[in-house]
């Protein structure tokens, strides 16, 4: 639906003109875009696959369907094919395998651009897209002849897209009158998120690394449309110092651009924080407009007009809406946030970062080897102490608990638990030689600065050693996993989301093989078959290979959906635990993906691992 001034202008059902499949309202693909000239929309949706028929019902020799009647004339629009999407399947092309973007993106395969025109009152389908291309991220050149676009590459085969931002994709700029598609990025990159300035002239973007970790440090770009000269505003930070330590963020807001059309303003992490930036494209300069405020996470909403709409949070603070007015270049410090919908503190919750220093002594110990990492603590400010520690290192590997708020979290410390949130060497907001640090150490450098983080927060706070838990997910219940077999009598309580158990079973079975090679600093392509030794290797760091040490009562919650680590692993670690008498229950969720994503799953995962917490501790 469109509305303006005059309520609502124009109603289409897209899907129902027959010229491609669902839209996509969200993911990586998603966009919708306006015309300059506000009279066409630009929008991505699947392309058009003819359906599978239900087999005839006449039980005759010889029957068929009848003849479909021509639906040109129900179409709402000219220019509408009528329902392509309809069309029965070709014999023997019924159960051809169509290959779709992974955990999250199941229904994602072949995105199409598309534009409505409202006030030619059609609807078309780009064409001129090279094949080996998955478009995306679109938007409109400055003179509306054309549109820039994120393609993905998808040949050979497609690994997983979400959280993966080391997936080959380049930017095009598509005309509309020659179907010409130029190359406007670096050939062999990982670009997205373009982001056109008001005045038409820059087109800013987000660039990375193809391969290697999956979230990683990246680069800000920023093109300039006429002479199509490119420059780096922001380069990748191996170090973080204490004015920048990168920037991490997969997207950039829809809206980022000042008025000025130099200045831009982003959210991203900032070791524990994730923080708002303002960086001036001309001086390659930054300023951090949320430094030290007692918020820990601030996300940018949109910037129109120079007035910034965000949203900010903190362990103990749900989010609030506040906006405040860009000051002219130079004089944006202090910015006068201005609360909108204001939020008060939940009662019982304190928080504080601790910063973990691993031991410096040892021969041939590098930088990484002694980088300082975090760790958030969430702890009952009313209660006596010493309290009981849940422990939760993250998944990912690389991705990072900032201080933002958590209601799962929040809720355990009114319950009377003090909550460890560990950001161990390798996750985002640290410099990207953080990252690099974990790659062919995963399952040792993680799990040691988990543990280092437990043992110098008991050393400092007044927490109960005789009380502790693991509650993680994913990789995180990796961590936790390796955890309970080396220290079998330390943890009284395990809880698990979707856990890595068994390294070498997820080679063909996730939809990032790559991963299981690049994390143990293999190397990968996509011609790359198993073979014994790095088999082998894979087998050693996994959890499973050793879990006839666990001692500790674990739950399981399963998502059976999930595309990213296989709902079998959950399942063969079950019935080893059982098979060796460890107290083991699984909850097995139908409709659950790698997330546990919705209001009643997600309500029934907390309620069942806040119980078995609650049982055990």
């Amino acid at each position: 639906q469109v509305w303006d001034s005059g309520g609502c202008s124009h109603s289409v059902d897209l899907t129902a003109l027959g010229k491609h499949g669902e839209v996509y309202t969200e993911g990586p693909f998603a966009c919708l875009a306006w015309s300059h000239s506000e009279t066409r929309l630009l929008y991505v949706a699947e392309k058009s696959r003819p359906k599978r028929q239900p087999p005839c019902p006449w039980d005759v020799p010889g029957a068929a369907w009848p003849a479909a009647e021509d639906e040109d004339e129900e179409s709402s629009m000219p220019g509408a094919t009528g329902r392509g999407v309809d069309r029965p399947v070709p014999q023997g092309k019924q159960f051809v395998y169509h290959e779709d973007w992974g955990e999250a993106l199941s229904t994602r395969s072949e995105p199409v651009l598309c534009i409505l025109d409202l006030e030619g009152l059609s609807l078309s389908v780009l064409e001129g897209v090279p094949e080996h291309l998955s478009p995306g991220q679109a938007l409109w050149s400055p003179d509306d002849h054309g549109v820039v676009f994120v393609g993905w590459w998808h040949k050979p085969f497609r690994l997983g897209l979400n959280a993966c931002s080391n997936r080959r994709s380049e930017i095009f700029h598509l005309d509309l009158a020659s179907g010409c598609c130029e190359l406007l990025s670096a050939e062999n990159g990982s670009a997205c998120s373009p982001r056109l300035s008001p005045d038409g002239q820059r087109l800013l973007y987000l660039e990375g690394v193809v391969g290697g970790p999956h979230r990683q440090c990246l680069r800000l770009r920023m093109l300039t449309w006429q002479t199509r000269q490119t420059v780096t505003v922001l380069d990748v930070v191996q170090e973080p110092t204490e004015a920048f330590a990168g920037l991490y963020a997969e997207v950039l807001p829809p809206r980022c651009w000042a008025a000025d059309s130099r200045r831009a303003v982003l959210g991203t992490p900032q070791r524990s924080r994730t923080d708002l930036l303002l960086v001036d494209t001309e001086a390659a300069t930054i300023t951090n407009l949320t430094a030290g405020s007692p918020e820990g996470c601030w996300e940018l909403l949109t910037l129109q007009w120079d007035l910034l709409v965000a949203t900010c949070s903190a362990p103990h603070r749900p989010p609030s809406l506040v906006v405040a007015v860009l000051p002219p270049a130079g004089q944006e410090l202090p910015l006068d946030w201005v609360p909108v919908e204001d939020t008060p503190t939940v009662p019982g919750v304190a928080w504080k970062s601790l910063t973990v220093q691993p031991p410096c002594s040892g021969q041939g110990l590098t930088v990484q080897d002694t980088q300082a990492f975090e760790a958030l603590l969430l702890s009952p400010s009313d209660g006596t102490p010493p309290h009981p520690l849940v422990v939760c290192p993250h998944g990912g590997p690389h991705a990072v608990f900032d201080a933002r708020w958590r209601p799962s979290m929040a809720a355990l410390c009114r319950l009377g638990f003090a909550v460890l949130l560990v950001n161990y060497r390798g996750s985002l907001g640290f410099g990207q030689a953080s990252i690099s640090s974990l790659l062919s150490r995963v399952g040792e450098q993680d799990v040691a600065d988990t543990q280092l983080a437990v043992e110098q927060a008991l050393h400092r706070e007044p927490l109960d050693p005789h009380r502790l838990a693991l509650l993680a997910g994913s990789h995180g219940a990796f961590i936790a996993l390796h955890l309970l077999t080396r220290e079998p009598e330390r943890y009284q309580a395990c809880a698990l989301r979707n856990p890595v158990s068994n390294l070498p079973a997820l080679l063909g079975t996730s939809d990032i093989p790559d991963w299981r090679y690049t994390s143990l600093g293999l190397p990968y392509s996509f011609e790359r078959v198993p073979c014994a030794e790095a088999v082998a290797t894979m087998l050693l760091r996994s959890p499973i290979a050793q879990a006839a040490q666990v001692q500790t009562p674990v739950l399981l919650c399963v998502g059976a959906r999930d595309r990213r680590v296989s709902p079998m692993q959950a399942l063969e670690l079950y019935r080893v635990l059982r098979a060796r008498g460890v107290p083991a229950r699984l909850l097995w969720y139908p409709e659950g993906g790698h997330a546990l994503a919705g209001v009643e799953t997600e309500a029934d995962v907390f309620k069942n691992c806040a119980h078995w917490l609650l049982q055990h501790l």
